[in-house]
């Protein structure tokens, strides 16, 4: 009777134990949502992608000259100072030189006596050829009557006549000579007067462009020596700084050499002037890559209409290398390059794990451009992938790394 008890308990307590061991039964080894590790994924998507070059460099004037004079004298009245905006013809300053106005008055009279030379030719001319007048009509008048009536006059009076003819008319021709180089006289010594009068404008020192002058070397009553070489001592009589369009000289690496062109747009950032922000453009380059450093100076022109750049500051430029608008890219941190290509996580619909190989092109500090192997609105994982494989289960939370609008 106690066997028959013990035989029931073992069949009750089987009856559970292998419902639990049921053949068949996917629920026990499957994982379940809440077992599925989470992960950070971002969806592929359309940005605006842009390389920059940032360089730094200082700040010069488009011009700058010392201010000459072209002839010696002393400083009458000087009309700027340090810090004074000018304008081209501006006269800056006034010098005195007493001997030219002698020179100015003697080039004066040589002209006029040189004219008087010529009313005193053009007179002898006019009496000269008056004279063959005469003397040509004796001659053509005798000549007629030795036709009409032989023997009437004498052969040595036709002759004389003749003579005198011949004679008148070469007095005209001395008369003429004489007018000419009387004329010549009287053109040189205008051009000598012109060139006094030219070397008296220059006693009038005038700014040759607009700028800013930056230095004053006289006060009234120096002494300026004439700056008629390169090699002289001169004394310039202020510096002029062309300061309305300032010159940013850069050293581009020789690896962007070949994506520099002319005219191309750049920003300008200065900071001492709390970062703020300016538009340049490439204005020329060299052509040639200086040995030394590998670089290529290039220079950049920055409009300043107002002045508050100035001259020695530093500034950084961003030279936009590349620019590719609107295409699909992922974050830098979703792409794996440990293998022998690049390749992503990618989450299916079903929330599994599909290792997808692809194809980058543009790379920017945050993202980087998918040629191919990625679709639009692809979840992609971000960050840590270790122990992830393909067919994993997993949890996506979206994330957002970056601003998908514009890179750089």
């Amino acid at each position: 009777m106690r066997v028959r008890w013990v035989i029931a308990g073992l069949a009750v307590l089987s009856i559970p134990l292998a419902s639990c061991l049921k053949p068949g039964s996917a629920e026990t080894n499957a994982p379940t949502d809440d077992s599925a590790p989470t992960v950070a994924v971002e969806k592929a998507a359309r940005a605006d992608l842009s390389r920059s070059l940032t360089l730094t460099a200082e700040f010069i004037p488009f011009q700058e000259v010392e201010v000459m004079s072209k002839v010696a004298g002393y400083i009458k009245k000087i009309n700027v100072d340090i810090g004074d905006r000018v304008h081209t013809g501006q006269v800056l300053a006034i010098l005195e030189v007493p001997e030219m106005n002698d020179d100015l008055a003697k080039a004066a009279a040589g002209v006029q006596r040189s004219e008087a030379e010529v009313k005193r030719a053009q007179g002898d001319l006019e009496r000269a050829q008056a004279s063959h007048e005469i003397a040509h009509l004796a001659y053509e008048r005798l000549q007629g009557v030795a036709k009409t009536r032989p023997g009437l006059v004498a052969q040595q009076e036709i002759d004389d006549a003749r003579g005198k003819d011949l004679a008148s008319e070469a007095q005209i021709t001395a008369a003429q000579s004489t007018l000419q180089a009387n004329q010549q006289q009287t053109a040189v010594n205008r051009a000598e007067q012109a060139r006094y009068k030219t070397m008296y404008n220059y006693t009038s020192v005038v700014a040759p462009f607009d700028g800013v002058v930056t230095r004053r070397y006289g006060n009234t009553g120096t002494m300026i020596q004439a700056g008629t070489s390169s090699q002289s001592q001169a004394m310039p009589v202020v510096r002029l700084s062309q300061n309305s369009l300032l010159r940013l000289m850069l050293p581009v690496p020789e690896s962007a050499v070949s994506r520099i062109r002319i005219g191309q747009q750049v920003q300008v950032k200065v900071p001492s002037l709390e970062s703020r922000s300016f538009t340049g453009k490439v204005a020329r380059f060299t052509n040639k890559v200086t040995t030394a450093t590998r670089t290529m100076e290039t220079e950049v022109d920055v409009p300043n209409p107002k002045l508050i750049l100035i001259p020695g500051m530093y500034a950084s430029v961003d030279l936009r290398l590349e620019n590719r608008p609107g295409v699909l890219s992922i974050p830098v941190a979703a792409a794996d390059a440990t293998g022998a290509e690049p390749r992503v996580f990618k989450v299916t619909a079903e929330n599994t794990i599909d290792v997808v190989p692809v194809r980058l092109g543009l790379e920017t500090s945050n993202r980087v451009e998918v040629l191919s192997g990625l679709k639009e609105g692809d979840a992609v994982v971000v960050g840590a992938r270790a122990g992830l494989k393909p067919g994993d289960r997993v949890k996506p939370q979206i994330v957002s790394i970056g601003a998908v609008k514009a890179e750089s």
